[in-house]
């Protein structure tokens, strides 16, 4: 039998692999054309065609009976390997395309592991179980700028920018101001403390360049108050804010989950007037058609209603 060879072509086309695995299962013509739903004129030709590519006869075939050659063993294995490897690759394709497995890069503030992330992580989680989370704690403006880099895909921030066209963003929670201060303090012993209370006291706050944002929002709290607050020590991290509270260095605002920080000489009292509340919010690019982006924002909206 003369092989066929054509180099444009595969040299063993999948649909003839198929009909042979299955027709080397079934070791009968009509139950073979049963399965793959065809008549059995059209499998015989594909098996003829194959044969003619391998140039061997991979059946032996007797009245009533057919049997593999040799060359059709040798052939089974690669031929079902060839199909699994395919079917696997075509479930893999539709994982990644509908975001059901892959990578997400998600930027978080460190006080969002006091309120939404653990339940929204989870959340998405028990939706997507073999998607990858690659979590890392950033402030915000790192996360803006992890964000224009494409070294994120997510963000949870606090207080996004009004201005920025090439991301969109969606808020996910709103909370109010506390006064942070050492239980100490004479204000500790209040329920709550009226803002202009605090316009002498030295402030431990995060600085500007880490979340602009939050600072601006805080500065402004305090100039409505009718004072400019003197800031005496940064830190980025709020449980390093605490800290230093604690020391008796400043006392500092902070949005209210920061009470779930637990320091032993540190007081969380909420401040007068009470209106003024931070924003949180999840951020993308606007143009990422990435649809792990795409689940994890409805994971959000299922998880904030």
């Amino acid at each position: 039998m003369a092989a066929d060879h054509n180099p444009e072509r595969p040299e063993l086309p999948l649909p003839q692999l198929h009909a042979f695995a299955v027709l080397a299962e079934e070791l009968h013509f009509g139950h073979a054309a049963a399965r793959l739903g065809i008549a059995q004129p059209p499998l015989s030709q594909q098996i003829r065609r194959l044969e003619a590519r391998v140039g061997h006869p991979l059946f032996t075939r007797t009245p009533g009976r057919i049997t593999l050659t040799p060359a059709g063993h040798a052939l089974l294995p690669a031929a079902r390997h060839a199909l699994t490897t395919l079917a696997d690759g075509l479930t893999a394709a539709r994982a990644v395309a509908t975001g059901h497995t892959g990578a997400l890069r998600i930027g978080f503030a460190a006080s969002l592991a006091l309120t939404v992330l653990p339940g929204l992580l989870r959340t998405h989680r028990e939706h997507y179980p073999d998607v990858h989370l690659d979590i890392t704690e950033m402030t915000t403006a790192p996360q803006l700028a992890a964000l224009h880099a494409e070294t994120i895909d997510i963000g949870l921030l606090r207080e996004p920018p009004a201005d920025d066209p090439t991301l969109a963003f969606r808020t996910i929670l709103t909370e109010p101001f506390v006064a942070v201060l050492p239980t100490n303090h004479p204000l500790a012993a209040h329920r709550t403390v009226p803002l202009h209370h605090l316009a002498d006291a030295p402030f431990v706050l995060l600085p500007r360049d880490a979340g602009p944002g939050l600072h601006d929002r805080i500065t402004t709290l305090c100039a409505t108050a009718g004072f400019t607050p003197r800031v005496t020590q940064e830190a980025v991290e709020w449980q390093t804010v605490c800290a230093l509270v604690e020391a008796g260095l400043g006392i500092s605002l902070a949005p209210t989950s920061i009470r779930r920080i637990r320091l032993e000489g540190v007081a969380f009292r909420p401040v007068e007037p009470g209106e003024e509340r931070t924003r949180v919010a999840v951020a993308w690019r606007r143009d990422d058609a990435n649809p792990l982006v795409g689940n994890l924002l409805a994971s959000i909206s299922r998880k904030t209603g």
